[in-house]
């Protein structure tokens, strides 16, 4: 894996305590990038410090503007400023037809996944151009390329890091700062398992028979792993990803249909 460039590099991964943020955290810090994360799950961000102390810990709610205000002193005092902003917080948000998903579902799927990234690239851009250049990776879906039945929320929010991912890529390309999406596609570990008990509750088919249905749907025959996903961002991260931004990159085995 080609990580030139990353050695000493600034970075913030936020929603960073567990699951893909995790490993997105501890590769970048393996790759030799001081690294910053934040969640809002105390318990997980515990046990995150205790495995990587050497890297800084915010408990923090992305969709919270105060939050993210504390968030960011806290990378300027642990890292003195910042290199490449890596916005993997989000949720599945519910899983229903339209006229079933509620005012509450809807507007939270939205603060996460949307504002939370907006919250942080407006803290981060500024301490970038400061860097004279770097990188920021929204995280957005496979999701955010399609059409997902009785996903509304959730593949609205996708479908919107994709436009706040390209608008970005423009304003900030002549400061030297890269500015991709990663699309994802169904990433083995809890967060998956999570969206198939909710298909099997709104669909009544088994969770072999979702799987299946699942797999059979990519080229490749698989899902993904978090260090899929933690090999796309550090590539676009480093210098062998120096000439790529404004771009939604699946990595999803290649889906072909919904």
């Amino acid at each position: 894996m080609v990580t030139q460039g990353l050695d000493g590099k600034r970075v913030v991964v936020t929603a960073g305590a567990s699951g893909i943020g995790r490993t997105i955290a501890s590769r970048l810090a393996a790759a030799g990038a001081r690294v910053h994360i934040c969640d809002v799950a105390e318990q997980s961000l515990t046990a995150f410090h205790d495995d990587f102390p050497d890297i800084g810990v915010t408990l923090a709610d992305v969709a919270a503007p105060t939050d993210v205000d504390r968030l960011f002193d806290d990378v300027i005092a642990h890292l003195g400023g910042l290199d490449i902003l890596v916005n993997n917080a989000g949720i599945s948000g519910p899983t229903a037809l339209v006229e079933d998903v509620d005012y509450e579902s809807w507007t939270r799927t939205l603060a996460v996944n949307l504002t939370g990234a907006f919250l942080c690239a407006r803290h981060a851009v500024p301490l970038l151009k400061q860097a004279q250049g770097g990188s920021i990776v929204n995280m957005s879906s496979n999701s955010g390329l399609m059409g997902v039945p009785r996903r509304s929320p959730y593949v609205a929010t996708k479908w919107a890091l994709v436009g706040f991912t390209r608008t970005l890529a423009m304003e900030l390309g002549p400061f030297g700062i890269r500015v991709n999406a990663v699309c994802p596609g169904n990433v083995e570990g809890d967060r998956i398992e999570r969206c198939i008990a909710a298909e099997e509750a709104t669909c009544g088919l088994s969770r072999e028979d979702i799987i299946s249905d699942w797999v059979q749907g990519t080229s490749l025959r698989c899902f993904q792993t978090a260090d899929d996903i933690a090999n796309t961002i550090l590539f676009l991260c480093s210098g062998a990803g120096a000439a790529i931004s404004g771009q939604a990159i699946a990595v999803d085995g290649h889906v072909d249909h919904v």
